[in-house]
């Protein structure tokens, strides 16, 4: 008989079946970086070496020129010794009202007025907190270095903690020698020893971004400074007013209220030429910018607000940004199959609220996940794998994955196991 056969097939096979384990059935698309370095290049003609814009949470690109490419960034720098400063405070290395004096060198670069500074005395006492405003606000070299000299003891020591931090984030081709972004040699003997007086500090505008991503998401407080358009810095009865080089600022002769910015840093060298990471919030969103390299005829050209707006204004056209909270669930991927479940099958949803930036072309953000199958059993909330999203063919991609987006999944109930005679009764039966 037919059933009887069955019966003994299985209980030859009984061992082997024991011993099975599923596995689930994982699907990958070949790596392309051109996707993090060039996306939507040719939708906006940017006059820039490079750019990039992307959401500051989620890393999510929305459109990169050039964005591997590393090249001076100078006074952007200035971002990364700010993130060290707040990270010292955090750890209470450093306070804010602490006193400090500058050294003979950082009083001499301080005091150049062929740079941007605050002119820092020698024996006069500074806060920590005075510092970091002229870091972030005038741009000041001398306030910079000071700030890195306290918390490491030494420009060089400095340096190396940058080093060791945007390798921390991920970054690989940075090469850091000055707290400042200047060319290495302008620091006199605070330069970088054994290292050319030329070399200046170089990044790709997605580096670039990844540290204003990072500052922004572990001290969002640094924008209550880099919003500010004005500011007195205050020595011993002397009063040196601050102006932000961030001229999009209101009050500022770039201000536009359709891009109001509070943030984040500009940089400009011959090298470099005029740079400018900014930030702005956007329909609940918060975007990241960065132009390098463009045109700087004098210290009157505002080309790189310029090529900003150009870029964020792209953005708000042709994206809309899409806030999802936690258990949302996605076209395409609304659930998985479990081997060995109670059910057959597991409904999915967002782990955490997440803002996918939808191109606003009218199509549908369909999704799919990393894997075809888990294994039972699986726990309420239980991480299952990562959505990747598309707006009709347009595949959504991120900083960190040109592939996408990885935007976790959980499972939105439990599925418990069954036990080996309903595993036993399914494999004989084919499920029935």
């Amino acid at each position: 008989m037919v059933f009887s056969k069955k019966i003994k097939r299985a209980l030859i096979s009984f061992v082997a079946l024991i011993s099975l384990v599923s596995c689930s059935t994982a699907f990958s698309l070949p790596v392309s970086a051109d996707a993090a370095n060039s996306y939507q290049a040719d939708q906006v003609n940017l006059a820039v070496k490079s750019a990039i814009a992307i959401d500051s949470d989620s890393g999510q690109i929305l459109y990169a020129k050039n964005a591997d490419k590393t090249l001076p960034i100078a006074s952007m720098t200035k971002l990364a010794t700010v993130y060290l400063t707040l990270n010292a405070i955090k750890n209470k290395k450093i306070s804010w009202n602490q006193k400090v004096k500058p050294t003979a060198p950082i009083v001499k670069v301080a005091n150049n007025a062929e740079y941007s500074n605050v002119p820092l005395k020698m024996g006069h006492s500074y806060t920590i907190k005075q510092l970091y405003q002229a870091t972030l606000i005038e741009s000041a070299n001398g306030a910079a270095m000071l700030l890195g000299q306290t918390i490491a003891g030494s420009q060089k020591a400095f340096i190396n903690q940058m080093r060791a931090q945007v390798k921390k984030w991920g970054i690989e081709d940075a090469k850091i020698y000055t707290a400042c972004g200047l060319p290495n040699g302008n620091l006199g003997k605070d330069a970088y020893p054994g290292i050319n007086k030329n070399a200046e500090n170089t990044m790709s505008a997605k580096d670039m971004a990844i540290v204003g991503q990072n500052l922004i998401k572990d001290f969002p407080e640094v924008l209550d400074t880099t919003k500010l358009a004005h500011l007195d810095f205050k020595d011993q009865g002397k009063t040196t007013k601050m102006a932000n080089f961030n001229w999009m600022l209101k009050d500022l002769s770039q201000y536009d209220q359709a891009y109001p910015v509070d943030g984040l840093k500009t940089g400009t060298t011959d090298a470099a030429g005029a740079c400018f990471i900014g930030t702005i919030k956007h329909s609940g969103a918060r975007l990241i910018t960065v132009v390098m390299g463009a045109r700087h005829q004098d210290g009157t050209d505002p080309s790189r607000f310029i090529q900003t707006k150009k870029l964020m204004n792209y953005i708000f056209t042709q994206y809309r940004p899409v806030t999802m909270n936690a258990g949302s669930q996605l076209n395409g991927a609304k659930s998985i199959k479990v081997t060995d479940g109670d059910n057959a099958a597991t409904n999915l949803g967002l782990k955490n609220k997440t803002t996918i930036w939808d191109p606003a072309d009218g199509k549908t953000l369909v999704a799919s996940l990393n894997k075809k199958a888990v294994e039972a059993p699986i726990a309420k909330n239980q991480v299952i794998g990562d959505y990747q999203l598309k707006s009709g063919n347009e595949k959504i991609v991120s900083i960190t994955n040109p592939n996408g987006m990885n935007v976790p999944a959980k499972a939105l109930g439990a599925n418990g196991k069954v036990n080996i005679f309903v595993r036993i009764w399914r494999w004989i039966f084919g499920g029935r």
